[in-house]
């Protein structure tokens, strides 16, 4: 088929063989962190099925109270790492190119839960989205490691093959809590208003590049959105979203991955842009669109036992030849069906499948 989902496209040293990227799911199937053969051949199977990009479920920094469940995959230590390249190994195989998702869940992890139990929870003041106080702020010290957590990891993915990092600063977790104003009350130079919340994602930008060199690219991934608050937003004009945005430009980010809950919805009064068209529009910089692609019903409804039926892709194909956005992240369709790109590019879309919430417990 020819549209312009299936064109190459190229950035900092990394060239993909089309836009589709695989979003990152958590399935939380690595006991103890370690990813195993299963891990392996799940991520396989889609770049052997024209996967142009595929982003990794989110994997933990170095940092005890990083994640909230011992099955979530680590990205460090010698077992997560081998483990690891063994996924490296079979995607390469089947000339696909492969990121690895670097999160830390903050306050969403909370105290008894996950790798280490003992651990008391990270956040940036201690409080929740409703105010209540509930774990110590973090100091600078405790910061400054937490970036190196980053970076240390983001350098394992260079060393391991790795095409590119992607940092989770979206939906709620740790580096949104820093931006996100109802939880960030800091009075330091990582509080204040939204462009100095943005500091402490812009040291870990830039930490990250010293790790990896110069010739792999960084995907930031952000929402408007948090998960303990559909409503809430970041940047309510596109003038905030310009000035926030461009701190992580200066800090080196490549790519913005742009988190919605439905991707056709327009971002601001007055425009049909969505918050990846905003995002190009804003930077220059390559973005990537994502939000129920190929499905009705937003991923919410999932994880209530809902399914969703399969939905046409017209409108994606036309915002993406006017290059609203340059890539299109694909999350359930994905996880459900690996031949989801290729059925896509083979024009059999009466052969895409509806998604069953039951899919996001399957290894397959």
């Amino acid at each position: 088929m020819s549209n312009a989902l299936f064109t190459p496209f190229s950035v900092r040293g990394m060239t993909l063989p089309n836009r589709i990227v695989m979003a990152p799911m958590t399935r939380g199937f690595s006991p103890n962190g370690v990813p195993g053969d299963n891990v392996a051949d799940y991520y396989k199977r889609r770049a052997e099925n024209e996967v142009g990009l595929i982003i990794t479920e989110g994997t933990l920094i170095k940092r005890e109270a990083a994640g909230s469940n011992p099955n979530y995959p680590l990205f460090h230590g010698e077992d997560a790492l081998k483990g690891w390249k063994k996924v490296v190994t079979g995607v390469k195989a089947a000339s696909g190119k492969i990121a690895p998702q670097l999160w830390h869940e903050g306050l969403t992890r909370k105290p008894g839960a996950g790798h280490f139990p003992d651990a008391p929870s990270d956040s940036p003041s201690g409080i929740t989205h409703t105010g209540k106080k509930v774990a110590e702020a973090l100091s600078e010290e405790d910061i400054a490691d937490i970036v190196d957590g980053f970076a240390a990891s983001a350098g394992y993915a260079a060393e391991l093959g790795f095409d590119a990092i992607e940092l989770h600063g979206a939906h709620g977790y740790l580096i949104d809590e820093f931006f996100w104003d109802v939880m960030n009350q800091r009075e330091d130079k990582y509080g204040g208003d939204l462009n100095d919340r943005a500091t402490f994602a812009a040291e870990i930008i830039r930490q990250c590049r010293k790790a990896i060199g110069e010739n792999m690219p960084i995907i930031l991934r952000f929402s408007q959105w948090k998960q303990q608050d559909y409503s809430a937003r970041l940047a309510d004009t596109p003038e905030k979203l310009e000035a926030f945005l461009k701190i992580f430009v200066d800090a080196g980010v490549d790519i913005l991955h742009c988190s919605q809950r439905r991707f056709w919805e327009p971002e601001f009064e007055g425009s049909n842009l969505n918050l990846a068209g905003w995002a190009k529009k804003l930077t220059g910089l390559p973005t990537i669109t994502v939000g129920s692609v190929g499905l009705h019903g937003d991923f919410f409804e999932a994880f209530q036992g809902q399914g969703a039926e399969a939905a046409s892709l017209d409108e994606l194909f036309d915002r993406l030849e006017r290059n609203e956005f340059d890539m299109v992240a694909i999350g359930r369709a994905l996880l459900q069906d690996p031949h989801w790109a290729a059925k896509v590019k083979e024009g059999r879309f009466d052969a895409l499948e509806d998604y069953r919430a039951d899919a996001l417990k399957t290894l397959y």
